[in-house]
Order: C-alpha cells, then structure tokens, then sequence
C-alpha cells in the first residue's frame, strides 16, 4: 500500500510520499514522487497502486512532457495529458490484469505552477482518468492508506496554515498511518513548492530523522488523555465502585443450614 498526501495551503504546496512497496512477502524501497521543472514550468506527480502501472503511465507521461513543454501553459493541461496516459496503459493493460484479478488502481496527486496559473495547483486523478481540483474548503488529499492519518489533518489543517505547520500536520498524519498499517512506512520523501516561486525543492527523511518527533508525539497524545477533564465520566466510575464494594461484602445466613 501507499500513503502519499498534498496540502496546498495559501503560501504553496507541501507533498510526502512514502516508499515502501510490497510484493507478498517482499519489500523494497522506491521513490513514489516525480519532480519535473523547467523554466516556468514547475509539478509534481505522486502515484499509489499497482507499480507496473504507475510505472508505465509515469514513463509515457514523461515522455509527453518533453515532447510538448510549451503546451503546457496551465497545470490542468498537464494532468489531461497524463490523462490520456492513463488512458492509453488502461487500453494496454487493464484486460489482463483484470483476468489475473488485478484491478486497474492508479491514483495520482499532481500539484505545482505552470506559467500562466495565477496560484499553485492541486489535482486529484482518479482510475478512470477523470479529476478533481483540492480546494481551500478541504485543503489536502491523501491516496493510498487514507483513513489513519485524516483525523489529525481534520482537525488541525486550515488553507490560512503557514507550509512549516502543513508540514508538520502532513508528518504526523504518515506517522499515524505508520504505527497502524504495516505497508507504509520511511524513509519518506518530502516536496515543497512556494508560491510564484517555479522551483520545487526535495528532501528525503530516514526513521532516525523524525524518530525523536514520533516518540515527542506519542507521549504528548498521552499526557493529554491523563489532563482530559474527567467530570462527565466520575459519577460512572463511582456508581461501578459502589457496585464493586457491594459484591465483596460477605453473605449473612438468616436460617439454618
């Protein structure tokens, strides 16, 4: 499985990836995000499912982007033509894999600024190459394993957050889903995009990295649970200790045996 997640807060775009893959029993490490640049031409593209589909989609995409860079002026051009690559592997594979039971399953994220986007950009693709844009309202997507790090984004992540605090929530978010799902976990690699800026810069974080955020995390999560105010739940824990004395009172015989 994957855990890949793209904020886009006012200031930019903050993207994780992590990089295991599994094979049965197999894991390996791989990279899950492509970086692609020039000029005023600036994206990103995260992937989740199977990896030779991603693999061959990401490659002929590749490949259209340096055949047509002047084409695209505007980021949603970009991801229609990775569209239509996702298209073109569907026609190629999806038969086969289907009568392996393997299901067509590429989800991409791609965020970043082309030269005449007036922000960053944010898209969610779908299997069936259609799309969505990531706005304010919900200001991030997550593919892969998405129900364990949601919460944490939920209730903290807002489109006003600076990137530090986006990056910050996003770590978390992959560390949540790190301690529940055994097929996700480091090193992850980490893309961040600023605004107007046409660079994006990349960074690869090891476990020994962040572990020291993890434990810091974990025992902060504790020491709330213990501050939680506990008046709601009082009555109920005396009502169960004066259930409790009552049981062990001994029993009185009022007759003979």
């Amino acid at each position: 499985m994957t855990f890949c997640l793209a904020v886009k807060v006012q200031e930019g775009l903050v993207g994780i990836a992590d990089t295991r893959i599994t094979s049965g029993a197999e894991c390996i490490t791989a990279r899950k995000v492509s970086v692609h640049t020039h000029g005023q031409h600036s994206l990103f593209l995260m992937t989740s499912g199977l990896r030779s589909v991603r693999d061959k989609v990401v490659t002929y995409f590749e490949e259209a982007l340096e055949s047509n860079t002047g084409e695209y002026d505007r980021l949603y051009k970009a991801v229609n033509a990775l569209a239509a690559q996702v298209r073109r592997a569907a026609a190629e594979d999806k038969e086969a894999l289907e009568a392996s039971n393997l299901s067509f399953n590429l989800h991409a994220l791609v965020g970043g600024q082309m030269e005449h986007d007036r922000e960053p950009r944010l898209y969610l693709l779908y299997p069936q190459a259609n799309w969505v844009e990531i706005s304010p309202g919900t200001p991030y997507s997550i593919i892969g394993e998405t129900g364990y790090g949601k919460p944490i984004l939920d209730r903290t992540l807002k489109f006003s957050d600076s990137m530090q605090f986006a990056l910050k929530v996003g770590c978390l978010a992959f560390d949540s889903t790190r301690i529940s799902a055994a097929n996700v976990d480091f090193p992850i690699d980490v893309v961040i995009y600023k605004r107007d800026s046409f660079e994006i810069i990349e960074h690869r974080f090891e476990k020994n990295d962040l572990i020291e955020i993890s434990n810091w995390w974990q025992e902060r999560l504790r020491e709330s649970v213990r501050l939680l105010p506990s008046k709601w739940i009082n009555s109920l824990f005396h009502e169960a200790t004066d259930v409790g004395i009552g049981q062990t009172l001994p029993l009185t015989s009022t007759g003979p045996p």
